[in-house]
């Protein structure tokens, strides 16, 4: 069971990076507010793990697709893990450039169910092509292609991803009110959020390239 499980530095900086995204302002984050303020917090958690789930979702494809490159095209694995730290790099100069984009949506006249508030979560996670690419070019980074656990370990890696976002989300949900009102308020709280999260990917992206270069 343990050899399913990444190194503890591996999970040290995976959490890490975790941790800065969970707490970057986007479409997730933005939902979990507005259904927190406009209809209750348990219309926000439901949102909340309805994106989670899309987070294993993505995990789950990941994890399967990826292990299927390493065993059948080496050369390729190289190709995409290289190709997700130039990824990192853009999103990186993203958040700087353009920022998180934290929109709250106003009230609708019907009030949505639980169910339907988690379907929302799930289906922005799910439809989400940068989520999508993301995690594409993201969870590689932190297994080696001649691993014959690496499946395991991605799916370790989706679920570590999941239970570092979860409290960072109840915290979200919970204080969604003066969170709406601070970042209405004041726009360096955001400035700030983006500069962690494009110190945090650029750091990873330069620490992949110059591991590849040196191969």
């Amino acid at each position: 069971m343990t050899a399913i499980i990444p190194d503890l530095p591996v999970l040290l900086a995976f959490a890490v990076a975790t941790l800065v995204l969970a707490i970057t302002p986007g479409p997730d984050m933005a939902l979990q507010l507005s259904r927190a303020i406009n209809y209750g917090r348990a219309h926000g958690m439901a949102a909340m793990f309805g994106a989670l789930t899309g987070i294993l979702v993505h995990t789950t494809l990941v994890a399967l697709g990826i292990s299927v490159l390493i065993i059948a095209a080496p050369p390729l694995f190289l190709a995409l893990k290289i190709a997700g730290a130039i990824y990192l790099i853009w999103l990186a100069w993203q958040a700087v450039v353009h920022g998180g984009g934290l929109r709250i949506a106003a009230a609708a006249v019907k009030l949505p169910t639980l169910k339907q508030s988690f379907a929302t979560g799930l289906g922005i996670n799910l439809l989400n092509p940068k989520v999508v690419l993301f995690f594409v070019t993201f969870l590689p980074q932190f297994v080696e292609a001649h691993d014959p656990m690496a499946t395991g370990k991605l799916f370790a890696l989706g679920v570590e991803f999941v239970l570092v976002s979860l409290p960072i989300g109840l915290l979200i949900v919970y204080a969604a009110e003066w969170l709406a009102a601070a970042f209405k308020r004041s726009r360096w709280i955001e400035r700030a959020l983006n500069w962690g999260f494009a110190a945090v990917f650029a750091s990873f992206a330069t620490i992949i390239l110059t591991a590849q270069a040196k191969q």
